[in-house]
C-alpha cells in the first residue's frame, strides 16, 4: 500500500461511534477487559479504504470504551488475516498521481495519510494494546496492518507473511518500512525490506516478530485472547505509559526517552490500583519481590485446550 497523492482527504470518522460493528467488523468479548475484532474485508482478503474506516472507527469506540483494556485483532475468513492490500484501489491512485504530472519526492512537503495510514496510526496510538492473532495469509498491507499492532500471535500453516512490494517497483507504504525496522533493526530490515521476503510463521517466529506461534490446527484468537486477558487483569495505567515509552523510545535522544520514563513510572504511583498491588505484593513478600510468583504469572502463550475457547 502506498499513500495516497498530497491532494487526499484525511478521513472522516465519528469520534464515538454508537457501535463500531460494520458488515465489515464483528466485535466479541470473549474474556473480562478483553474485546476480539474480526477483520472481514471479503473473500479475497484484500484491504481498501472502505475496510480501513471501518477498522479505524472500531479502535475509536474501543478506545472510548472504559471496559476494554485489551484488543485482538484476527481475520473473519479461516486461513486469512488480510492477504494484501487492494491492487484495484491502488492503480486507480497511481492514475491521479500520474495524471497530476507531479514527483512526489519532495520530504519537506509530505503526503497526507490516507485511510489505511490513519487506521493503522491509531492502532499505534491507541492506549491499550493491541494483539494480532495472524491466522492465516498476511502480505503487503495485511503484514504492515500486523506490525502496527503490539504484539503478534500466529498459526502455522501453508500461508505466508511478507513485504513484496519491490518486486512490483515499490515500496511498503503503510508503515513497513519504518515498523519492520524498529522490530527487528536497520540491517535485518533492510535484507527483508530491498528483497520483498517472504516468510513462513515459523521463520517469523525465528526473527523474533511473533510473542508465540500456534501449531497449526490451534487456536490462534484463543491463544491471542489468553494474553490479551493476563495482560487486561493489569492496572491500566502501567500498560499504558509502558506501551507510550517503548512505541516512542527512538523518537528522541536517550536522555529525553529516560526523563520520561522517571515521569511515568512516578505516574503510574497515582493509580489506585497499582498502589493497592504493590501494597499487597510487599505484604506477601515482606517486601521483597517474589520472583517464583511472577514467573508463574508469566506462563508462555500458548493455544487453549480443545473445546475450553
Amino acid at each position: 500500500m502506498t499513500r495516497e497523492a498530497d491532494a487526499a482527504q484525511t478521513p472522516e470518522t465519528p469520534e464515538t461511534p454508537e457501535t463500531p460493528e460494520t458488515p465489515l467488523i464483528e466485535i466479541d468479548r470473549p474474556a473480562p477487559g478483553v474485546a476480539l475484532v474480526r477483520i472481514d474485508p471479503g473473500p479475497e482478503g484484500l484491504m481498501d479504504a472502505a475496510a480501513a474506516d471501518a477498522l479505524a472507527g472500531a479502535v475509536t469506540a474501543l478506545d472510548a470504551d472504559p471496559g476494554v483494556r485489551a484488543v485482538v485483532l484476527t481475520g473473519a475468513v479461516p486461513g486469512m488475516f488480510v492477504r494484501h492490500y487492494s491492487l484495484i484501489e491502488l492503480g486507480a491512485t497511481a492514475g491521479k498521481v500520474a495524471a497530476s504530472g507531479r514527483r512526489f519526492n519532495d520530504l519537506s512537503r509530505p503526503v497526507k495519510p490516507a485511510p489505511f495510514n490513519a487506521c493503522l496510526d491509531r492502532i499505534q496510538a491507541s492506549a491499550r494494546p493491541w494483539i494480532a492473532a495472524l491466522n492465516g495469509w498476511a502480505m503487503g498491507g495485511g503484514f504492515e496492518l500486523a506490525l502496527a499492532c503490539d504484539l503478534r500471535v500466529a498459526l502455522d500453516g501453508p500461508w505466508k507473511f511478507g513485504l513484496p512490494e519491490v518486486r512490483a517497483g515499490l515500496l511498503p507504504g503503510g508503515g513497513g518500512t519504518q515498523r519492520l525496522t524498529r522490530l527487528l533493526g536497520e540491517a535485518r530490515a533492510l535484507d527483508f525490506v530491498l528483497r520483498g521476503r517472504i516468510v513462513s510463521p515459523a521463520e517469523a517466529d525465528r526473527l523474533g516478530l511473533l510473542s508465540a506461534l500456534v501449531p497449526e490446527g490451534g487456536d490462534v484468537a484463543g491463544a491471542a485472547v489468553a494474553l490479551a486477558a493476563d495482560l487486561a487483569a493489569l492496572p491500566r495505567l502501567g500498560i499504558a505509559h509502558a506501551k507510550r515509552l517503548v512505541r516512542t523510545a527512538l523518537d528522541g535522544t536517550l536522555e529525553q526517552g529516560l526523563a520520561a520514563e522517571r515521569t511515568l513510572f512516578v505516574d503510574t504511583l497515582t493509580d489506585p490500583d497499582t498502589r493497592a498491588l504493590v501494597d499487597r505484593m510487599a505484604r506477601d513478600a515482606d517486601g521483597r519481590i517474589d520472583e517464583a510468583a511472577l514467573a508463574a504469572a508469566q506462563a508462555p502463550v500458548k493455544a487453549p485446550e480443545a473445546g475450553t475457547a
